[in-house]
C-alpha cells in the first residue's frame, strides 16, 4: 500500500512519507501521521494505516494489522484472521457484527490488485481512482488483548458485488467510499450505513493490467506498477495494495 500526494497525475504513484501526510490531510486526521515504510505489495498480516474515531471523538491515522483478530479471541494461532468480510454477512456474522456496529473504519490506498483467471493463469491488474485521490476502503477493526497483555490492533476490509467494470475481472469488490460518505461510514454522524455497502459508480477507478510477479510477497518496488499490453483486452486501461479480494465466509 502506498498513500498519495497531490501532484501532477502520473501513470503510477510513488512511495514516501509525503503521501501519508496527504492522505492525513485529506481524511482530516489530528494525530501524527504514522512512519510507514512504504510498500508496493501489502501482504496479509503486514501492518496499514487506517482512519478511526479516537476516544475524543477526532480522525486518528493509525497502524493496524490486515487480517482481523476479535476481541473475544481465545486462541491467536488457531484465529482466522480473515482480510475480507462480505458486505451481505457483516452486520449479522458473529465474527464481524460488533465491529460493523461499533467499529468501522476507513482503509487509504493509493492503489490495489486484483486477479483475472484466465486459460493460461492468473492475469493480475491494478486498480485506482481516476483523480489520484486515494483508494478508501471500507473497514471493521478490532483491539484484542492476551491473558499475558499481549495487545493486537487489526482490521479487515468489506466487499461486494463487482461493478461493470470491475465484473469484468472479478465477481467481488472491495467496498469503496466517496469523500461525503466517510463521516456517516465512521459513525460522526447518524444514517444508513449498511446502504454504504454497494459497488462503486462507474467511470470511478482506471484499471491495467500488470506483471505475475505482483504474486511474490518478497516482491516489491515501484515495477510492480507497470503496465503490460492485455491480449483479452479487457477493461479499458484508463491504476498497492494487494487486496486480491477473497471473502471469508463469515
Amino acid at each position: 500500500m502506498v498513500l498519495l500526494e497531490k501532484k501532477k497525475p502520473q501513470k503510477w504513484p510513488k512511495a514516501g512519507p509525503r503521501r501519508q501526510r496527504f492522505t492525513a490531510r485529506l481524511s482530516g486526521t489530528v494525530n501524527p501521521s504514522p512512519n510507514l515504510k512504504p510498500t508496493w505489495n501489502l501482504a496479509p498480516t503486514d501492518d496499514a494505516p487506517v482512519v478511526r474515531l479516537a476516544g475524543n471523538g477526532k480522525r486518528h491515522l493509525d497502524v493496524l494489522k490486515w487480517g482481523l483478530v476479535p476481541s473475544f479471541t481465545k486462541d491467536l494461532k488457531k484465529a482466522r484472521k480473515p482480510i475480507n468480510a462480505r458486505s451481505e454477512t457483516v452486520a449479522s456474522s458473529g465474527l464481524f457484527r460488533a465491529a460493523f456496529a461499533q467499529r468501522r473504519c476507513l482503509v487509504p490506498a493509493a492503489a490495489y490488485y486484483e486477479w483475472r483467471d484466465d486459460p493460461d493463469g492468473k492475469t493480475p491488474f491494478a486498480v485506482a481512482r481516476v483523480d489520484d485521490d486515494p483508494v478508501v476502503f471500507a473497514g471493521i477493526w478490532e483491539d484484542w488483548c492476551s491473558a499475558e497483555g499481549e495487545e493486537l490492533h487489526t482490521f479487515s476490509t468489506i466487499t461486494t458485488d463487482a461493478n461493470q467494470q470491475l465484473a469484468a475481472i472479478q465477481p467481488r469488490m472491495p467496498v469503496i467510499l466517496e469523500r461525503a460518505d466517510w463521516p456517516l461510514r465512521l459513525g460522526e454522524v447518524e444514517g444508513d450505513v449498511p446502504a454504504l455497502l454497494r459497488p462503486l459508480p462507474e467511470g470511478v477507478l482506471r484499471i491495467w493490467p500488470i506483471d505475475r510477479q505482483i504474486g511474490q510477497v518478497r516482491n516489491d518496488g515501484p515495477q510492480l506498477l507497470e503496465p503490460l499490453p492485455d491480449p483479452k483486452r479487457t477493461p479499458e486501461p484508463t491504476l498497492l495494495w494487494n487486496g486480491r479480494v477473497r471473502d471469508s465466509g463469515g
